[in-house]
C-alpha cells in the first residue's frame, strides 16, 4: 500500500493493517447489518489486511465473532444475530496503541494486539448516527466513513432535509413529529398531514432499511402509521408523496484535496402487484422483487445533474468515505433529493456497490479503497 495524502507529522501505518470489521448492533437493523459483514467479510482481502471480526450482541456487548459468512448471511429460515457472550471486547487506547482488550469475568484481561482502522458496518440508531464514532474519536481510532456530525445529521431525516435546504438543494414537502408533539396536540398534526395531501410516507425519523415506513392513502389510515412508525423512533417524518422514478448516486470521498466521487446514477424497479415501494422485503429478502439499472434511462443532462447533486449533498452534510444518495426524477424533469445514507448496505443485492460496480470499480477494489481512504484520514478535527 502506497503512503501518499498522509498528514503532517504522520506514520504510516504497517504493510499488513489491521482492520476491525464491526457489526451487528443495538438497533432494528440488527441482522441487516450483519448481512453487509456477510459481503464484506467474504470480498476483502486477506493477503492485504489482518481482518478481526467483532460483533456488537442487541444488548451493546462487543464479542469477537466468527469469520464464517454463511453465519451471517440473510436465510429465509431466521434472521441473522450476533450473540451475548462470556467474553467481552474493548477497543483502548494504551500507550499510544489502539488495543482491542478481550475481558472474562475473573480473569486477567488479554490484549488482542493493536487495531489500524475500524470499518463499522452498523446502520441505524446507536451505529450510524455518529454515536461509534464518537466513541472511536475518543480513542483517536481511525474508521471507515464519515464523521460524528455528518453520521447524526444522515440518520435524522429531519435535520437532513433542513442541511439539504440550506445548502440550496430541493426537498420535498414534509412535516416533521416530534414525541411531545403527537402526544399533546395529535389533531395538530393530523391538519398538518392532511395539508400535504395524500398519499403519504410515514417514516421513523431515525431509522433506515424500510423500517417502520407506511404508505398512507387516507387521513383514516394516519394514526395506526404513525404508531408504528413510533415503534422505531418516537421522532417522525412525514412525506408528501411524490410522482416520480426513484434514482440513486453512489459517492466515494475524492483522495486529498480531490472533489468527491460519483458513480454513474441507478434506477430501482419494485416489482408491480407485490411492493407499493422499495421496502425492506424488496431490499433484502425477495430475490426478485427489485431490481438496479445503471446507468438509468435518462437523459444525459439529467444523470450530470444527479451526479452533480449527489456530490453536493454528500459535501453540505460533511460526508466522509462513502454515502448514497437517493432522487426523485419527476415527469417534468426536476430532481428532488430524498435522503442521504451515510451507510449504505453492502449486501450482494445492495445498490452503492452494485452502482461503483458498474462504473467500473468492484466490490473487492471498492472495500480496498474505502480502507486507504480511513488509513489516510487524520484523526480529531479535520
Amino acid at each position: 500500500m502506497s503512503h501518499e495524502n498522509l498528514a503532517a507529522g504522520e506514520t504510516a501505518p504497517r504493510a499488513k493493517p489491521r482492520v476491525a470489521v464491526l457489526f451487528g448492533g443495538r438497533s432494528s437493523e440488527h441482522a441487516v447489518s450483519c448481512v453487509t459483514a456477510a459481503g464484506v467479510l467474504g470480498a476483502i482481502n486477506k493477503d492485504k489486511y489482518e481482518v478481526i471480526p467483532i460483533g456488537i450482541a442487541k444488548t451493546g456487548q462487543w464479542v469477537l465473532a466468527g469469520a464464517d459468512t454463511a453465519q451471517w448471511s440473510l436465510a429465509s429460515t431466521a434472521l441473522p444475530e450476533v450473540a451475548p457472550s462470556p467474553q467481552t471486547v474493548t477497543l483502548a487506547e494504551i500507550g499510544g496503541e489502539h488495543q482491542l482488550i478481550v475481558a472474562s469475568p475473573n480473569e486477567v484481561p488479554q490484549e488482542l494486539g493493536t487495531v489500524d482502522v475500524v470499518f463499522p458496518l452498523l446502520h441505524g440508531p446507536f451505529g450510524e448516527d455518529g454515536t461509534i464514532q464518537g466513541l472511536l474519536e475518543l480513542s483517536d481510532t481511525r474508521y471507515v466513513g464519515a464523521g460524528v456530525l455528518a453520521s447524526a445529521v444522515g440518520m435524522d431525516k429531519h435535520y437532513m432535509k433542513v442541511v439539504f435546504e440550506a445548502a440550496g438543494l430541493h426537498v420535498g414537502p414534509y412535516v416533521a413529529v416530534t414525541d411531545r408533539q403527537w402526544r399533546k396536540d395529535p389533531e395538530l398534526v393530523r391538519k398538518q398531514v392532511d395539508r400535504l395531501g395524500f398519499p403519504v410516507f410515514v417514516k421513523p425519523a431515525r431509522a433506515g432499511s424500510s423500517m417502520g415506513i407506511s404508505k398512507v392513502d387516507s387521513l383514516a389510515d394516519l394514526d395506526a402509521a404513525i404508531e408504528e412508525a413510533r415503534k422505531h423512533d418516537l421522532k417522525l417524518v412525514i412525506e408528501a408523496g411524490i410522482i416520480g422514478r426513484e434514482i440513486e448516486c453512489a459517492v466515494l470521498e475524492g483522495r486529498g484535496t480531490d472533489a468527491p466521487r460519483t458513480s454513474m446514477p441507478g434506477e430501482i424497479s419494485v416489482a408491480g402487484g407485490t411492493h407499493e415501494f422499495y421496502d425492506f422485503n424488496a431490499k433484502y429478502v425477495e430475490d426478485d422483487a427489485a431490481s438496479l439499472s445503471c446507468p438509468a434511462d435518462i437523459p444525459e443532462e439529467a444523470i450530470a445533474r444527479v451526479r452533480e447533486l449527489a456530490a453536493a449533498a454528500f459535501d453540505a452534510v460533511g460526508a466522509e468515505g462513502l454515502s448514497r444518495v437517493d432522487f426523485f426524477y419527476t415527469p417534468a424533469g426536476e430532481l428532488i433529493i430524498n435522503e442521504i445514507n451515510t451507510m449504505p448496505g453492502f449486501t450482494p443485492k445492495s445498490m452503492y456497490p452494485q452502482m461503483w460496480a458498474a462504473s467500473g470499480l468492484d466490490y473487492a477494489d471498492l472495500i480496498d479503497e474505502l480502507i486507504y481512504l480511513a488509513l489516510h484520514r487524520k484523526t480529531g478535527l479535520r
